[in-house]
């Protein structure tokens, strides 16, 4: 065998022994690609205090250990992804940051897909203003309603509410994954009264989130032109995810949430998604960032399905 393999030298480039195509690969100054990346590390007025800022570099870094091929479906992922770079938001306020975030997702509206990597889940507000409040609905995989009040200014628990005041009509937005225990009674009456679709964690456990996120995509297509998904990452079992301080035990799968990723991909009408809530310095060894990186596979998939 030994000899054999040696009848058939390799160069460097061909050989995969050291190395292969990675997912980093795809990215790039590429101002033709149909997707586009942007990092968006807000951390300030967080709740919980932490290092959300660190997402967008650790996302990064990560994506070098990530193959370009898929053993499940024998398909290799393609799509170019120009590199947008990092907004510069170190101690930004969420008021504050918000025309530079929505400047910079409007900037990408001709792309089919921009991503947004956080940060905390103060940056999606200014993501769903990105293309333009008027014909965007919103879809959150997320433990949290996030409809605290505004009377004390823009936090990471308060985006949803503060789209609502903005204008967003309430039956544009539909909330997949809230956890119990984790939630007060008033934000549960807000979200209902305001007509917001609301699907438990329970709902996503016994169904699927994969159904259940196909079911209110069907449901948002109808209502708007364009989808912006907040990928709010605490929403996955505490067990499989500890990097946000906002995970809890009884969340739904990482499967479950790859799965649900490959399906908001692949909708035609989702335009703009964002990452929120990773914070690498609560990582345990390297699980954080390896979930992030596979959730930025899924995506790509589903979008390359489309």
């Amino acid at each position: 065998m030994a000899a054999s393999l040696r009848c058939h030298p390799m160069t460097l480039e061909d050989s995969d022994a050291l190395g292969w195509r990675s997912v980093a690969d795809l990215i790039g100054d590429h101002p033709d690609a149909d997707v586009a990346l942007i990092g968006a590390g807000l951390n300030e007025r967080s709740l919980t205090p932490g290092r959300c800022d660190l997402g967008p570099k650790a996302f990064r870094a990560v994506l070098p250990r990530f193959s370009t091929y898929d053993v499940e479906t024998g398909e290799t992922l393609e799509v170019k992804i120009h590199d947008a770079g990092d907004l510069a938001l170190k101690a930004v306020t969420p008021a504050n940051a918000f025309e530079p975030v929505r400047d910079a997702v409007a900037a990408q509206a001709s792309r089919g897909l921009t991503v947004l990597i956080g940060g905390n889940n103060a940056i999606t507000r200014p993501g769903v203003h990105g293309p333009g409040l008027g014909r965007t609905g919103l879809l959150t995989l997320d433990a949290h309603f996030d409809l605290r009040d505004t009377d004390q200014g823009l936090t990471n628990g308060n985006p949803v509410q503060a789209l609502l005041e903005d204008g967003l009509d309430g039956r544009r937005i539909s909330q997949v994954g809230l956890a119990p225990f984790a939630n007060t009674k008033r934000a549960h009456e807000k979200a209902k009264a305001a007509g917001i679709s609301v699907r438990t964690a329970r709902e996503c456990r016994e169904q699927g989130m994969a159904v259940v996120v196909a079911e209110e995509l069907e449901r948002l297509s109808g209502l708007c032109e364009v989808i912006y998904v907040d990928f709010d990452i605490d929403v996955i079992d505490r067990s499989q995810w500890p990097a946000s301080p906002g995970a809890r035990p009884g969340g739904v799968s990482a499967q479950d949430f790859f799965d649900a990723t490959r399906v908001i991909g692949a909708h035609p009408k989702v335009r703009a998604v964002d990452l929120t809530e990773y914070d690498p310095s609560l990582e345990i060894g390297d699980l954080g960032s390896l979930t992030a990186g596979r959730w930025f596979c899924e995506l790509l998939a589903g979008f390359e399905a489309r």
